[in-house]
């Protein structure tokens, strides 16, 4: 068996094969509630043939949305709303994930789809956006910064999305901590202009996410608790592998179990440079330094490409976004790539397998 089609057993949930689904915002909700639209677009990819299917960057709070459009978790009737939609991830062989989230300062803007860009005014169903710092992302409006006792609202909203997402169904969560959103916001000296116990050192900057990890670990004891990282700011001055590294073990130690690994996303004048698995010597090394479960993502496209990364010791399982847009089979594809048996395919697919 190749690596990639082998299972993954974090915790008592053990994942079928190691090719996951990345959230990915679909920005086609109504008052944070999901529909029929992200049924059939997360359900398509379990009979595709992933191991884990992980719901979009999902909002704990309403002002953590990135825009109007977003899903949330913060009231019954969206933990409601998103039973069938687990049910049918997993009626087809698929673990079901979820991303837990604030988007900070990048809050209350217009979907890709719009014709306008950066932050809706109030007027049209927008609101204030709240940040670490009163520090604007470029081109949005101004955030107002957290007090204290917003903070710990936020660490109790939190935990209270991750026991909603188990009274769903869900049975991984995920802690989003990338992408410019709050809470790498808080990590990145870029953003973080605090002098107190949430700013300054390192220490202080991940005072806030380790609080939710601790929270969210026990709303969610037996549950596997995964968390996103940029692994790099692409910018000088800002956040780093190292400091990846450093905190990962410190979110392991309140009770993460697996670092999934991004980059970028914190400021407007970052310098990436893309290209095939640009993103997973971030991941090795963080598997590297830390000993940790770590999942690679970035330009992953092949079954063959995947199974070397895993053979490389790189990362322990596979993120994989527009590829599973362009082709919610990839899954099937990846396993005939790699001359699996048919077992990932539903037996009402296995007629069309090449041999």
């Amino acid at each position: 068996m190749s690596q990639l089609f082998s299972p993954l057993t974090i915790r008592a949930v053990e994942v079928r094969n190691r090719l996951w689904v990345a959230p990915m915002c679909q920005y086609s909700a109504e008052d944070g509630i999901p529909n029929d639209w992200h049924h059939v677009h997360l359900a398509q990819f379990a009979s595709g043939g992933a191991g884990l299917v992980m719901a979009e960057a999902t909002a704990v709070v309403p002002e953590g949305r990135i825009t109007p459009e977003d899903t949330g978790i913060w009231n019954d009737e969206q933990r409601d709303a998103w039973r069938p939609i687990v049910t049918a991830i997993h009626d087809r062989g698929a673990v079901a994930a979820i991303q837990l989230a604030h988007a900070g300062r990048k809050a209350s803007t217009y979907t890709p789809f719009a014709a306008e860009r950066g932050t809706v005014p109030a007027t049209e169903g927008g609101w204030q956006p709240l940040a670490p710092s009163a520090v604007a992302f470029d081109g949005y409006a101004r955030p107002d910064e957290l007090d204290t006792t917003e903070i710990d609202d936020l660490v109790t909203a939190f935990a209270d999305g991750a026991r909603r997402s188990l009274e769903a169904g869900f049975e991984v969560l995920e802690i989003h901590a990338a992408h410019g959103y709050l809470l790498h916001e808080f990590l990145s000296p870029l953003s973080n202009r605090r002098t107190d116990e949430y700013g300054g050192s390192l220490e202080n900057r991940a005072r806030l996410l380790l609080r939710i990890v601790e929270a969210v670990r026990a709303a969610a004891p037996d549950a596997p608790l995964f968390v996103r990282f940029s692994a790099t700011d692409w910018a000088e001055g800002g956040w780093d592998v190292a400091d990846t590294a450093t905190v990962s073990t410190w979110a392991h130690e309140h009770g993460a179990d697996l670092i999934d690994v991004s980059s970028g996303g914190l400021v407007a004048h970052q310098r990436i440079t893309t290209g095939p698995g640009y993103q997973v010597p971030f991941a090795h090394e963080i598997r590297t330094t830390t000993g940790l479960s770590v999942s690679a993502v970035g330009e992953i496209t092949t079954g063959t490409q995947a199974e070397q990364i895993l053979a490389d010791g790189a990362a322990d399982a596979i993120m994989a976004g527009r590829e599973w847009l362009r082709d919610p089979h990839f899954g099937l594809r990846a396993a005939d790539e790699l001359d699996e048996d048919a077992s990932v395919w539903p037996p009402q697919y296995v007629r069309a397998r090449r041999r």
